[in-house]
């Protein structure tokens, strides 16, 4: 099968591709044929060992699948050979054939093809988890996304939209602002803008009420700065590469509450609430919520996908296509509605 390496850390032409034999499932495992593997920023820091948490080498990098069972080991009694799953884990995915732990699994939702079940679970999942389990984010609310027209962002712009809140996308380029106004964001502004603590302030009528951050860096502190008194700022992720170190007085003097997010580990530390998270995503999903596929590549461009999400010029969801099969499920219009 066809496989992408990586021998050592680095950028993302350290990849290599070559061929392997496919896994064998072992107990309690189950063996999926990958139709699409979605690109998620975590995979290039990953690679680049500047994860939070690291992954020795080798290893094949890829954090997020869907495809189609192909053969379950022993103790693996609810799921057949054909059946259409989706899947996540640390590293693994960009392989044609990935063996993993049952738990690992979930169905595929009718509705989806391969290419968005392989783009909705991590950042489906994380916008959810951060709106709802988190954030409390309650119907009228202005909710705040830096990096709004990224994996996580979009979801969290479309995710707090079905939840009946007001949306602000903060993006990075004139391009990403139009897109996210497109995709349906309320209001929509340059993070890089001098004034933005201001525009902030002017496009929600007084402050935002909640943030959700997948960026940090200086712009966390900013749009913290430009929350109304007792918001709520939610800490998703770093993908700036720069954490920020936010003054505690403006805790004090805001009256705001800084919760975090690590998806990797909320279901373990909070199972009530990702519960809550897991089945309003799921109702939302029957409700038309789909992940905003931006480009597909076949695997042998891995190189190109990965350098496309490192280049932060991407907008969406990037996704590696397996060579043979079509999706077997209809595709959302790219029209920009939801």
């Amino acid at each position: 099968m066809l496989t992408a390496r990586l021998y050592a850390h680095g950028p993302p032409e350290t990849i290599v591709l070559e061929e392997m034999p496919a896994p064998v499932p072992q107990a309690g495992e189950v063996l999926v044929g990958v139709r699409a593997a979605s690109v998620n920023f975590p995979d290039v820091l990953i690679a680049a060992n500047r994860y939070q948490v690291p992954v020795p080498v080798p290893f094949t990098p890829g954090s997020e699948f869907a495809g189609e069972v192909l053969e379950v080991g022993d103790g693996v009694t609810d799921l057949a050979p054909g059946a259409r799953v989706r899947g996540s884990q640390m590293v693994g995915a960009f392989a044609e054939q990935v063996a993993l732990p049952r738990d690992r699994l979930s169905p595929l939702p009718a509705a989806m093809n391969f290419v968005e079940g392989a783009s909705f679970g991590v950042t489906g999942r994380t916008a959810c988890a951060a709106l709802v389990g988190v954030a409390e984010a309650r119907p009228r609310e202005w909710v705040a996304v830096t990096g709004a027209a990224g994996g996580v962002g979009s979801a969290a712009v479309d995710v707090a939209a079905r939840l009946g809140c007001r949306t602000l996308a903060l993006a990075s380029t004139e391009a990403k602002v139009s897109a996210c106004l497109n995709w349906g964001a309320d209001a929509a502004l340059l993070s890089g803008r001098a004034d933005l603590k201001d525009a902030i302030r002017d496009a929600t009528g007084g402050g935002s009420d909640v943030v959700i951050d997948p960026v940090g860096g200086a712009l966390a502190e900013v749009a913290l700065r430009a929350m109304r008194f007792g918001g709520r700022f939610v800490t998703v992720g770093y993908a700036c590469g720069e954490i920020p170190r936010i003054p505690l007085n403006l805790v004090l003097l805001k009256g705001v509450q800084i919760r975090g997010l690590d998806i990797r580990t909320f279901a373990d530390n909070a199972p009530h609430r990702a519960a809550d998270a897991e089945a309003k995503l799921g109702q939302l999903v029957a409700e038309g919520l789909r992940p905003r596929v931006s480009a597909v590549y076949p695997l042998r461009a891995v190189v190109a996908a990965m350098e496309a999400v490192a280049s932060g010029q991407t907008m969406g969801k990037v996704v590696l296509k397996m060579e043979g099969g079509a999706d077997t499920a209809p595709r959302r219009p790219r029209d920009g509605s939801r």
